[in-house]
């Protein structure tokens, strides 16, 4: 018997057509298998989580069959409560199937603590311009120490104590400059500060 007989035999027909309909009823059962399986048609709104506690979050999420991921803490937002949340993904509003990831960004308890660079003999302006750039603010209460130099920086206070290079103290607090008035005879000297 030739191959093209063989292919023309109602053996091969039979074959052909068996292998069609089971062809066919796997496809069927495995579209059935991800309809069950990935929850096809189902949607869950993602809740607002925005200034909610960690606990609060869990129960909410919870509550949807939505599971949640800390991704970070982010820089501390004085207009959050602390460690509340302060961004989610996907974002509020958005539909998502059973059992989804929410990832959330926290608001830390408080601002970081940022090192007090070596200021002593920088102007004020210096002075100013470096500390506002790492973060934090100046008190316009200056304080005025008899020395030669006029508005240089003879020390540093943090409520009311004296700062030294290297001090670490939260970002975003207020610095007072200890400042000289230019009618003193001589320099004053970071060992007289720190005696007074």
């Amino acid at each position: 018997m030739s191959l093209i007989q063989f292919v023309k035999s109602k053996t091969f027909l039979v074959q052909i057509a068996i292998a069609a309909v089971g062809l066919v009823l796997f496809a069927f059962g495995v579209m059935k298998w991800l309809d069950i399986s990935t929850n096809h048609d189902q949607k869950i709104e993602v809740p607002n989580l925005e200034k909610m506690s960690l606990h609060k979050v869990k129960t909410t999420l919870e509550d949807l069959d939505l599971n949640f991921v800390v991704l970070d803490s982010a820089s501390y937002n004085p207009n959050f409560p602390p460690k509340s949340v302060i961004e989610q993904s996907p974002e509020p509003g958005n539909f998502v199937k059973e059992n989804r990831k929410i990832y959330l960004t926290l608001n830390p308890a408080s601002y970081k603590n940022v090192k007090i660079p070596n200021l002593f003999g920088r102007t004020k302006r210096q002075a100013t311009s470096q500390l506002r750039a790492i973060g934090f603010r100046i008190s316009s209460n200056e304080i005025y120490v008899s020395d030669i130099a006029k508005d240089v920086v003879r020390g540093l206070l943090f409520n009311g104590k004296n700062l030294k290079a290297g001090d670490k103290i939260p970002k975003n607090s207020s610095i007072t400059l200890k400042l000289g008035d230019g009618n003193g005879s001589g320099r004053y000297s970071e060992k007289t500060s720190e005696e007074n």
